[in-house]
């Protein structure tokens, strides 16, 4: 990867002639109030009785092939406000000087400081030659107003314009504040900070290695903004042409519009999601290279947010199982995938909504069941490594998007090399633990004793009503009486689904931690088939009758759990 990172002060970054860029499709200036007040307390704090040595401003993520002129991929909030603060105390040091005095102090700190930190203004047109270049909506306003210290307007700007203005204002209010009239405090104010705000600054060399940068770096918990930069790929490849500005708001309104849908964290894994739905699996590492080397001309960038758009809210409702896109029992079987937490199945089902829900929902519908099956077959059950079956799944989507899957009964069909078979599963089942000290644990294991409960009596319950709970027969924290099992069984059947059952809520509170003899009434008297049948069929409780019920519960499963291959 090439790239190369130093630490830097704000007084490093500026100087040697250097200049930054923010990308022209790059978000537009976003700091607020809470924002200005946080970086003018951290520099504040450098100041005083015991002040602090330095204050840390984090990444800053540039691109350059020169190491002259730098594109800003990440920082760009946090170097612009810091270029609003300059040209704060620049302008209260000209507010100081004498008008037309060219050898006046103030007049002359303040030229200085500009040259530092802003850049110059050409003496002969006055034209701003800047350190720093907005994106396309803020740069106009940022050099015809603020860099040369106009009169700022109040009227007719958009968002980001009103937030620079009113940063610019908020900072100069509160160097005035410091320093009063006192120029030399002013200048003194800025040249200790710049020497004590500092950055690590990271040099890439093109986008693909600032993706790299981005997963290293997010991978380690720093947020930094991915979406960001494809979206700079994207309308950099579709501004090579002509394009009317009324085109490109629409473009951006759109981009927008997805990534706010979205949110700008879960906007990777969309893409991720979305691109494997149509197209050969590719991993998040390879990712954005992937999608450079495709997309790379102004028609395919295009069909790519067209089609991104549209499937934008297929995928939040997916991720959304109360979403009101979906039936009744959609979401039951969306529910279901989401207390597994499996979220392979996402491209596939993206794929078949998009090819097949329209004109056969139903269908739709029988492969959403199939794939709960699945994910409950072989993730929650047999504990399968996922990566074959993402393979698998991506087949059928690129089957799908290419015509060689063009039946719901076809793409069923092909699910069968991640369907475990009925001995695998049962055989899985019958060995089945789960700790329901863990929520989730807790959540699956009602579910499935619900389920059981169902097949048996033929009852619908509210697997979710506070009404019922969990009994363990064997409890999890035993008295005496329960002498059958030694201190290693214990740890061993406890949490096995064949000692755990249903009971309403308050019988359950009543029996505690009782031995099985005493339980047995309670249990013959409960409203669930599958508790009565405990008291009706065993007489005592010991480690292989806690198999024997696990193994009949197994053979239960492998019929509710089923699909029906037929092609």
């Amino acid at each position: 990867m090439n790239f190369n990172t130093t630490n830097s002060t704000f007084r490093q970054l500026m100087g040697n002639g250097l200049s930054y860029c923010v990308p022209p499709f790059q978000r537009d200036y976003s700091w607020g109030g809470d924002e200005w007040d946080d970086l003018w307390q951290d520099i504040v704090g450098l100041f005083g009785e015991d002040p602090e040595p330095a204050h840390y401003m984090g990444y800053l993520v540039l691109q350059s092939s020169d190491n002259r002129v730098f594109d800003i991929i990440d920082g760009q909030q946090r170097m612009t406000t810091l270029s609003l603060l300059m040209l704060a105390a620049v302008s209260h040091l000209t507010d100081l000087a004498v008008p037309d005095d060219p050898d006046d102090p103030q007049y002359q700190r303040a030229q200085q400081l500009r040259h530092n930190y802003i850049g110059y203004l050409d003496p002969v047109s006055l034209v701003a030659r800047s350190k720093l270049t907005l994106n396309r909506h803020d740069d106009g306003f940022y050099q015809n107003y603020l860099v040369p210290l106009e009169r700022l307007p109040q009227r007719g700007l958009n968002a980001s314009e009103h937030l620079l203005r009113r940063a610019f204002t908020f900072f100069k209010e509160r160097v005035k504040e410091r320093s009063q009239d006192d120029g030399e405090a002013v200048a003194r104010f800025v040249d200790v900070a710049v020497d004590k705000l500092f950055f690590t600054v990271i040099t890439v060399t093109d986008e693909l290695n600032a993706f790299k940068v981005f997963e290293t770096l997010n991978a380690r918990g720093v947020r930094l903004s991915a979406t960001d930069l494809l979206k700079n790929y994207l309308f950099s490849v579709i501004a090579r042409g002509s394009m009317h500005e009324s085109e490109l708001k629409t473009l951006e309104n759109r981009w927008e519009d997805i990534v706010g849908l979205l949110g700008s964290e879960s906007f990777p894994e969309f893409l991720r999601v979305f691109w494997n739905s149509r197209n050969r699996l590719v991993r998040r590492t390879y990712l954005f290279k992937t999608i450079r080397d495709a997309i790379n001309d102004r028609g395919k960038a295009f069909a790519l947010i067209r089609d991104m758009d549209r499937h934008a809210r297929v995928y939040t409702a997916l991720r959304s199982p109360e979403d009101s896109l979906w039936s009744v029992q959609e979401r039951d079987n969306l529910a279901q995938l989401q207390m597994f937490s499996v979220r392979q199945p996402l491209a596939v089902l993206m794929a078949v909504y998009d090819r097949f829900a329209e004109d056969d929902r139903a269908g739709f519908g029988r492969f959403l069941r199939a794939i709960a099956v699945v994910s409950f077959r072989y993730n929650v059950i047999c504990g399968r490594q996922s990566n074959e079956q993402e393979v698998v799944y991506n087949q059928i989507a690129c089957g799908i998007s290419e015509g060689r899957i063009d039946s719901i009964v076809a793409a069923i069909a092909a699910l069968r090399p991640i369907y475990p078979g009925d001995g695998e599963f049962r055989t899985a089942f019958s060995n089945k633990t789960l700790r329901t000290s863990s929520s989730r644990n807790k959540k699956i294991a009602r579910f499935i004793l619900f389920r059981l409960e169902e097949h048996l009596s033929e009852k619908r319950f509210d697997f979710e009503s506070a009404k019922y709970s969990i009994e363990h027969v064997l409890p999890e924290n035993p008295d005496d009486g329960w002498e059958a099992f030694d201190d290693r069984q214990r740890e061993a059947s406890t949490y096995r689904l064949g000692n755990m059952t249903l009971l309403e809520a308050a019988p359950n509170q009543r029996i505690g931690n009782a031995r099985f003899p005493e339980k047995c009434p309670v249990y013959g008297a409960s409203e669930f088939s599958i508790t009565r049948k405990l008291s009706q069929e065993y007489d005592m409780w010991t480690v292989d009758k806690v198999r024997s019920r696990q193994e009949w519960m197994a053979r239960q499963a492998a019929s509710i759990w089923q699909i029906s291959f037929s092609i």
